[in-house]
């Protein structure tokens, strides 16, 4: 039996048009096509869905009674199937107690070194130098480097009494558990408002120590104590570590919550016993702070400069390990991050390579790695460390598919799999599925776009000129080195460099502050909440709700999966979550509603012949035909067709969409928006060859309209059409923040020390 190929058979997930394909394994295999074309569906939602589901099904009776029983995707067969591992552009968590260092287990590594050849030598296990334990972690701070408080005027509607929700926090909201146990203390006027009351009252009801509550007067069952609210609320947030799947207390940590450093520690999390002990007269908090190209040259020294034996061989083995996986982050691209870098503040991108290089460091064999978009964030010379990464990968025994747009990137891969020819209903078909070498003559949009990239590429156009700019002076955010530049206004102007170099530090942290009317379009998503649906943001969602309204006689609210016509077992998601301590969290869809989020009754109403589920399941594009008539709607709609996501459907969860998609959603409400400067962080981010020329047209527009557009971009193809260049380097990290070119992009091609000028 052939079983060095995965053999997949009437694949119909999504808009996948009933694929029948093989595709070979121990090999870097590339998926191509256009957003919506049904790469995902074929790559993510079929066969990593069912590699997960199969690799349940090998657990013992036991565990898989305990678990939710996944549902096949719709595929009829899929055979020889390996261990999935997806390594995607999900950030690696909110958890504040969560570093570079703790997420690669350097940390742990370096923890232990210090504890055996650290001096003085204290006799310290090696948690004695972690921040996460008591023995370790600053005091005052209790490890977090960072004292947390509650902004009270964020915390309190003075002007309202308990009963009538003075107290902001989501804990607290109206019916809650926790407010209906607190009016029933006993303690506190319930229906005095909060700016009536004395500040003995405030003091009681936010900062007391625990105070007993007798049952007997409380209405309670139970005997129970009363501790300020404030007090008990950071307390929790130093105590635990914050759930990133749940979306209230995130949004209440980024509302009602301040931070600021602390004034013991100064930021370093440990306690000055820790940060006593050194080797080669590093402290450990030091070390992490180093930014990690350092930190793996302090090591490789350290490595081959301990002269007494008996330390050599216990640190050895240890600095093996240390050094390898140092490598691999800085041979990936991130070597300007420091260990100490919260994982929260890494990009996509960063996050997806800091996954990566810790995988090497795995000794499985025969996985199936899927890479989402790998090269996102990347400038074009560390494609080629990406490369070798992927290689490294392979090499090992594993299958590597890799879902990507960069041409570098496919064209590195050794098999391509096509799909197209559009998005969307007009997708879901295989273009092309063979080795890489046939790609470029291929039919689909992918293989004309291949073809056509050399002779874009030495296309000259006319730059637009410019008479005035916006002056930057002196900057110094983070490593910008005293900068003086002008950014031209009314033409396109591009910012380039490697990864870290101080694009974004100059931009988003000098420009845009001062310029605070700026429209400035960026990748951070766009809501947390599942909630949220494209219709909903794009504001056309109230008046779907209302044509159902009045077509049929019945409240607006019946027709909200958030309030009256919510399903009652998924409360309107659509799907039940599963958390899965050893694997991601499962979700199925619900049995009660099919997934459609609505009751019954809310699905019974129809218009124009179809309820309010099949609506919001409609294409942009069956959108904008099926509500031709409606202005309202159609203007919206019109711009997301503009941007390229027509493919999009009217319900599709905000929190399911790429980074380019995200980004591009977000430029589609802005066009309506009247402004000068635009600011775009990586637009290109997730497009298709094929639709970057429509954004350049998009790019086009505004410019032509008197308005100033500023773009961090590594594309080499908008790069090349910008009007002017500021490049910086001449790497990331404590060797960037210097500006090395500012000019046309031919003049760009003269910068001897510009990294970017040997691309271009």
């Amino acid at each position: 039996m052939k079983t060095d190929s995965i053999i997949i058979k009437n694949a119909h997930t999504n808009n996948l048009k009933h694929v029948d394909i093989e595709l070979p394994k121990h090999r870097i295999v590339v998926f191509t096509g256009v957003s919506g074309s049904g790469k995902s569906s074929l790559l993510f939602d079929t066969i990593y869905t069912e590699a997960q589901r199969q690799l349940i099904e090998t657990f013992s009776s036991f565990a898989r009674a305990r678990l939710p029983k996944l549902s096949r995707p719709d595929v009829d067969e899929i055979k020889h199937l390996s261990t999935p591992i997806v390594i995607d552009q999900k950030k690696m968590g909110n958890n504040l107690r969560s570093t570079v260092g703790t997420a690669t287990e350097l940390a742990t590594y370096i923890r232990l070194l210090y504890s055996r050849i650290g001096q003085p030598f204290l006799h310290l296990p090696s948690f004695a130098f972690s921040f996460n334990h008591p023995e370790g972690m600053c005091p005052h701070c209790q490890g977090l480097g960072k004292e947390v408080k509650i902004d009270i005027d964020r915390f309190l509607d003075k002007e309202k009494s308990l009963r009538e929700g003075a107290l902001l926090h989501p804990n607290y909201k109206q019916n809650s558990y926790l407010l209906k146990e607190l009016l029933k203390y006993g303690i506190f006027d319930n229906d005095k408002p909060l700016k009536d009351w004395s500040e003995e009252e405030l003091y009681t009801l936010l900062y007391s120590e625990p105070i007993d509550l007798d049952k007997s007067k409380t209405g309670l069952s139970y005997n129970r104590f009363h501790e300020g609210i404030i007090t008990k609320l950071e307390r929790t947030i130093i105590e635990k570590a914050i759930d990133e799947k749940d979306e209230d207390e995130q949004n209440a940590r980024d509302r009602f919550f301040t931070y600021r450093v602390c004034a013991h520690c100064h930021g370093t999390r440990i306690n000055e016993r820790a940060r006593s002990v050194k080797i080669a007269d590093k402290s450990i908090d030091q070390l992490f702070g180093m930014e990690l190209s350092d930190v793996w040259e302090f090591f490789k020294q350290l490595e081959s400069g301990i002269a007494d034996e008996e330390v050599r061989q216990m640190a050895l083995p240890i600095l093996r390990k240390v050094n390898y996986l140092l490598s691999q982050l800085v041979n990936i691209g991130v070597g300007y991050l420091s260990l100490d870098r919260p994982v929260s503040t890494l990009s996509g991108g960063e996050s997806q390579r800091v996954k990566m290089a810790r995988q090497l460091d795995c000794d499985l064999t025969d996985l199936i790695y899927v890479l989402d978009e790998p090269s996102i964030g990347l400038h074009p010379r560390d494609n080629e460390r990406l490369i070798e990464l992927m290689r490294g990968l392979r090499d090992r025994g594993n299958s590597v598919f890799v879902v990507e747009h960069d041409p570098d990137i496919i064209l590195s891969a050794e098999w391509a799999v096509d799909m197209g020819p559009d998005a969307g209903s007009k997708g879901g078909q295989v273009m092309y599925n063979g080795p890489i070498e046939g790609l470029t003559g291929s039919q689909g949009l992918t293989g004309k776009c291949l073809r056509e990239c050399q002779w874009e590429a030495m296309k000259l156009r006319q730059h637009r000129s410019f008479s005035d700019g916006f002056l930057i002076e002196h900057a110094s955010v983070n490593n910008l080195k005293d900068l003086t530049v002008r950014i031209p206004k009314g033409v396109l102007t591009c910012v380039t460099g490697v990864a870290g170099c101080g694009k974004s530090s100059l931009i988003h942290g000098c420009f845009v502050p001062q310029h605070p009317d700026a429209i400035v379009i960026d990748q951070q998503p766009i809501g947390r909440t599942s909630r949220g649906n494209i219709a909903s943001y794009i504001g056309i969602f109230n008046h779907l709700r209302q044509f159902f309204a009045q077509a049929n006689g019945e409240d607006a609210s019946l027709f909200s999966f958030n309030a009256a016509g919510a399903c009652p077992k998924c409360e309107g998601r659509g799907y039940l979550s599963f958390e899965m301590n050893f694997l991601d969290a499962v979700k199925t869809r619900c049995p009660e509603c099919g997934g459609k989020r609505y009751n019954k009754k809310a699905l019974g109403y129809l218009y124009r012949g179809k309820n309010i589920a099949e609506v919001l399941d409609m294409t942009v594009q069956e959108a904008l035909d099926f509500f031709a008539e409606e202005k309202r709607v159609t203007r919206y709609l019109s711009l997301l067709q503009e941007v390229g996501l027509d493919y999009l459907k009217l319900g599709q969860t905000l929190s399911s969409l790429s980074g380019g998609e995200n980004q591009r959603l977000k430029i589609a409400t802005e066009l309506r928006k009247k402004g000068n400067i635009y600011v775009m962080d990586e637009p290109t981010t997730g497009l298709h060859m094929n639709d970057i020329e429509r954004f350049f047209h998009i790019v086009t527009k505004l410019v032509d309209g008197g308005n100033t557009v500023i773009v961090i971009e590594h594309n080499l193809d908008i790069i090349r059409r910008a009007d002017w260049i500021i490049d910086l380097g001449p790497e990331g990290g404590k060797n960037g923040g210097e500006i090395l070119f500012e000019g046309t992009p031919e003049g760009l091609k003269s910068c001897s020390r510009s990294i970017t000028a040997k691309y271009i």
